[in-house]
């Protein structure tokens, strides 16, 4: 009997709701193990998950029975929940709505393993939205700013 096979790897990319910078780093690593634990226990592959204090970043192997939506949103509610419940934050903590997904090669991996890898050395020189931007202009998606992320000001980021 044949089977089925596939190699889809699959860019990503989500952030806390109102971007708010409360993913602390004593607390991310054991974040990203735990959703790297909810990507396998869905029996798709976790290549790397990483971020800094407002967003995630994860490159999956994603096999061809599940969709993109539904592990997002198992991985969205999962790990909210494991934040709340655990009171790693002051008050709830909620992921914003929507996600950017981005497909990539088997020969891209390595890139995008060492880029999500570097996420802190990386946005010392970018900022959230122009890389989110420059993925979405890259994959030559159309959009509509207002549609976006809530993205804060440099302002609001300060305060």
């Amino acid at each position: 009997m044949s089977d089925t096979f596939s190699q889809i790897y699959i860019h990503v990319v989500f952030a806390v709701k109102g971007r708010e910078n409360i993913m602390h780093s004593s607390w991310r690593k054991e974040l990203h193990q735990y959703i790297s634990g909810i990507i396998s226990g869905k029996n798709q592959k976790s290549i790397i998950v990483n971020g800094v204090s407002d967003r995630v970043h994860i490159l999956i192997g994603l096999r061809p029975a599940m969709s993109i939506s539904d592990l997002v949103r198992d991985i969205k509610n999962n790990s909210s929940k494991w934040i709340n419940e655990n009171r790693l934050v002051r008050g709830k903590f909620a992921w914003q709505d929507g996600y950017g997904a981005f497909s990539h090669s088997h020969s891209q991996v390595n890139d995008v393993y060492s880029y999500i890898l570097n996420q802190e050395e990386h946005h010392k020189k970018t900022t959230f939205k122009e890389e989110y931007i420059s993925f979405l202009q890259t994959f030559d998606i159309p959009f509509d700013e207002r549609y976006l992320f809530d993205f804060l000001s440099d302002e609001d980021l300060e305060k």
